[in-house]
């Protein structure tokens, strides 16, 4: 069995793609507002700054900065992943799942990157806020509620237009 090891950083910035077990679902967005719930208790139990997130059908992308003396994010997305779960009905009933006191709705595994300087930290954080454009659900990135994006444009740090419109932007060009 391979042994996972994820970096420890106390006080770090990571990002983290965090997936549904059934690519195809919508559950994510079906159920929002428990998922939200979800995260915001993990975040009042474990204190956490989210910089950057963006919420797709079957799966998130966040960008996280944790407290200086902390670099447990495993435990935070281990309580918003089963909080989010509790009450859910069972998508399997596998003996390994069982075992495991899993119901098949996440992934077991997430991906997580150290952001290592702020070209990396800009870099993912418009890989976030442009991902719903990427996977087809809008064609501009203003137009996708569920991301920090909104808040980025409040704040002045981004434009409105920013990331352009693909429909604009499609089309032939040449001869």
């Amino acid at each position: 069995m391979p042994n996972y090891r994820r970096a420890s950083i106390k006080g770090g910035v990571f990002f983290f793609t965090v997936v549904l077990e059934d690519r195809s679902s919508h559950l994510l967005l079906e159920q929002i507002e428990r998922l939200k719930a979800s995260y915001r208790l993990a975040c009042e139990r474990l204190p956490f700054e989210t910089i950057a997130i963006c919420i797709l059908p079957d799966h998130l992308h966040a960008i996280w900065a944790l407290p200086e003396d902390d670099a447990d994010y495993p435990m935070r997305w281990s309580m918003i992943k089963s909080s989010f779960s509790r009450g859910l009905k069972t998508l399997t009933q596998s003996r390994s799942l069982v075992t495991k006191r899993e119901k098949g709705i996440w992934q077991r595994r997430y991906w997580e990157h150290a952001i290592r300087n702020e070209t990396d930290l800009e870099r993912h954080i418009d890989y976030i806020h442009f991902n719903p454009v990427k996977h087809g659900h809008v064609s501009r990135v203003a137009d996708w509620p569920h991301s920090s994006f909104h808040r980025f444009v409040e704040r002045g740090w981004l434009a409105p237009d920013w990331g352009g419109d693909i429909k604009a932007t499609a089309g032939s060009y040449g001869e």
